[in-house]
């Protein structure tokens, strides 16, 4: 592949992650969207239906997941890193999804900050932007 044809490519990928940002609200079922734009430092938890709430959530990072090792393996091309990065992946969303739930399940207006921490790991490719510049870093030194 050229470079063009990769750039290109990079391009339609990051544009599909900021795609799922912006319609977050309509793709994804997620009542803490609005809790935590300001209502969680006045109002309890909000209501929700936790099977629906962590289906959409992992929906949700399986589309995040599969494009950034897309980005991955078109940045580096190694297939090596790919199955490492899926490695990190599978590991993390099993790690975040535990915390997650729970949560999810005993909420605490003091554990607001860490679940919201958590959270954003699984809703957001944050995960990628820790791998990129990782994988470079390795790949520059061996």
């Amino acid at each position: 592949m050229s470079n063009y044809g990769k750039y290109i490519l990079l391009f339609a990928l990051f544009l599909l992650l900021i795609l799922i940002r912006v319609f977050e609200d309509v793709l994804f079922y997620d009542p803490y969207l609005q809790f935590f734009k300001n209502d969680y430092l006045y109002i309890d938890n909000p209501r929700r239906e936790v099977f629906k709430l962590s289906a959409y959530t992992s929906l949700r990072y399986v589309l995040n997941s599969i494009i950034s090792l897309s980005i991955i393996y078109v940045f580096y091309k190694d297939k090596a890193m790919l199955k490492f990065s899926v490695g990190i992946y599978v590991v993390s969303y099993i790690i975040l999804l535990l915390l997650f739930l729970f949560f999810v399940i005993n909420p605490k207006q003091e554990n607001y900050y860490i679940f919201f921490n958590i959270r954003r790991f699984l809703i957001q490719p944050l995960l990628l932007l820790l791998l990129l510049p990782a994988l470079y870093y390795h790949k520059q030194h061996k």
